[in-house]
């Protein structure tokens, strides 16, 4: 590739069912290729699925956002060091130490016990969608809510400050915010947080939060600042992705109806289907950066110490090498090696309660609603081309 065809990211798509044509041209031209950043700076971009997976597990590379050299998509504040860093941030061994103190409230056993509460939680919402006037808005009335109210119960986050929250969310993940709103809103965000966890010391619940103050009391390692960093990741992620796979999963299987009509006559396919949607959208597109910590040969191209990398999961869960007819949206296609939920120590956290969301809500949705379908027509829909998560803005329905 020539000096000046190097591109630019973000790419934004052109169309919100496939990646931008520029990373596919990567992908077959160029899998490891330099790419300039908004922020003058340049890195390294992955597009190959075989190059991803092994980037996301190689400690010789750092997922630290400190690092200077790590991909920004976007101008930042100083890192705060007064904050403790994110699970997300985290090295080895210190990652798997934190990550092992949560992960039993993921498994999947303790995930489907909280299934009735989900389907009471999905019930709930669309017989407020159904009691109310038509058309209305799918995300606030129904996608934005549901895993809101989740993970608040998850967590010990009263859903009363869900719009306290959700603005907060969303201004820290847009492109657009401005490095001084970015602080804004994470220090506004982390001192709620605190003080919640405070609160949680002082009248014990049973709740994420509140166990693990327990535990750790228990243990005599008790961490404060660890729990409000963990609390800050868990409340944005655990609302953010899921809204946004609820609303293209619904946008897409009303454009597809053969595909719904399938899930409706036979819901032993929906987890089959909702493994697909996570692929075909990977709406965390370019969320999984990582610095070299050291020189670095990946498919035959060397990276340097203290340079930057991308992984462009959608691209790569497109890879043709991978998936057979990877454009094509088949909910029989039974792959669960896709990188929607990232690969290696730092794969979700809350996969398992993700798919269980996802899975309940597509079979309750069009089983209580036959009749849904879009309001307006899907060209005049507005797509969230400016934030680390991929979704649409708002997405009138009525039946």
């Amino acid at each position: 590739m020539s000096a000046d065809a190097v591109p630019t990211l973000p790419i934004i798509r052109t169309c919100p069912y496939a990646p931008p044509a520029e990373h596919r041209r990567l992908r077959e031209e160029s899998p490891l290729a330099k790419v300039k950043l908004p922020t003058g700076a340049t890195a390294w971009v992955a597009t190959r699925h075989e190059d991803i997976r092994t980037i996301l597990s190689d400690p010789r590379f750092s997922s630290s956002r400190r690092h200077p050299g790590f991909p920004r998509l976007r101008e930042e504040p100083p890192p705060d060091n007064t904050l403790k860093p994110m699970l997300i941030e985290l090295d080895q061994p210190e990652h798997a130490a934190v990550r092992r103190t949560v992960i039993g409230e993921f498994t999947v056993k303790r995930t489907n016990a909280l299934g009735p509460r989900i389907q009471q939680i999905v019930d709930e919402n669309i017989d407020a969608m159904l009691a109310g006037p038509r058309p209305v808005d799918l995300v606030q009335a129904f996608s934005l809510p549901v895993p809101s109210l989740v993970i608040c119960e998850i967590l010990g986050v009263p859903y009363a400050d869900h719009e306290f929250f959700q603005l907060h969310s969303s201004k820290i993940i847009s492109h657009k915010t401005t490095p001084v709103e970015v602080m804004q809103s994470v220090t506004a965000l982390m001192t709620y947080l605190h003080k919640l966890v405070y609160a949680k010391e002082q009248s014990p619940t049973d709740d994420l939060l509140g166990r693990q103050i327990q535990k750790q009391r228990e243990e005599g390692n008790f961490d404060r600042e660890g729990l409000v960093s963990l609390a800050f990741l868990l409340l944005i992620a655990g609302h953010e992705t899921t809204a946004n796979m609820i609303s293209l999963s619904t946008l897409v299987l009303l454009q597809n109806p053969e595909k719904l009509a399938a899930i409706q006559q036979d819901p032993t396919k929906t987890l089959g289907a909702v493994e697909e949607l996570l692929r075909y959208f990977t709406i965390a597109e370019s969320a999984l950066g990582r610095v070299a910590k050291e020189d670095v040969e990946i498919g035959g191209v060397l990276i340097r110490a203290g340079e930057g990398v991308l992984a462009l999961a959608n691209t790569a869960n497109r890879d043709p090498e991978v998936f057979e007819n990877a454009d094509d949206l088949d909910i029989e296609r039974g792959a669960r090696n896709h990188l929607a939920f990232g690969f290696g120590p730092h794969q979700c956290l809350g996969q398992n309660l993700a798919r269980l969301e996802l899975q309940i809500v597509l079979d309750t949705l069009f089983r209580r609603i036959p009749g849904l379908r879009p309001a307006v027509p899907v060209e005049e829909l507005s797509f969230k081309d400016d934030a680390t998560v991929y979704g649409v803005r708002e997405f009138p329905v009525t039946w």
